[in-house]
């Protein structure tokens, strides 16, 4: 291979963003879940890029989505640290990142994800929000004791 050639495949994947949102280090595998978890199906008005399975010295491989003119709430970075703690957000103005930053798993969680108890209260007609503590074996929702330990993007509202 020339210099040449090798310069090349060292460039970006993806082309940079003018405004918008960059979450990098999501887990490899896993950027399609926070696709998922955000809301996008393709029919919303960001432009979506994403790269899967990049190499990364300090994971192995990791994942990256951009989204355009769109800045995440407070929210969508809970829900993207439930399935990658790892994640980071920079936040992208005028080509430039303006602000960086982890996420980070709140204790409680409220509203975001759906108990798979049928029975539970908080599936229910009654007028209350679904509530989990975050512990190291699981999310344990506060109203039926259940805990979630797997799959945990099928149960993300």
């Amino acid at each position: 291979m020339k210099n040449s050639d090798a310069a090349e495949n060292e460039g970006l994947l993806v082309r940079r963003i003018k405004n918008g949102t960059v979450i990098d280090h999501i887990d490899g595998g896993e950027a399609l879940n926070v696709v998922k978890i955000l809301g996008i199906t393709g029919t919303t008005h960001e432009a979506l890029s994403i790269a899967t399975n990049v190499p990364s010295r300090n994971m192995g491989c990791k994942d990256i989505v951009k989204l355009t003119n769109r800045e995440l709430s407070k929210e969508e970075v809970d829900r993207i640290a439930l399935i990658s703690p790892r994640a980071t957000i920079n936040i992208i103005r005028n080509y430039k990142v303006c602000e960086k930053k982890g996420v980070e798993i709140p204790k409680i969680i409220e509203g975001l994800v759906k108990c798979p108890n049928p029975g539970c209260i908080s599936n229910t007609n009654e007028p209350i929000r679904s509530k989990f503590e975050v512990l190291p074996k699981g999310l344990h929702c506060h109203y039926c004791d259940w805990v979630i330990t797997r799959d945990l993007t099928s149960h993300i509202i």
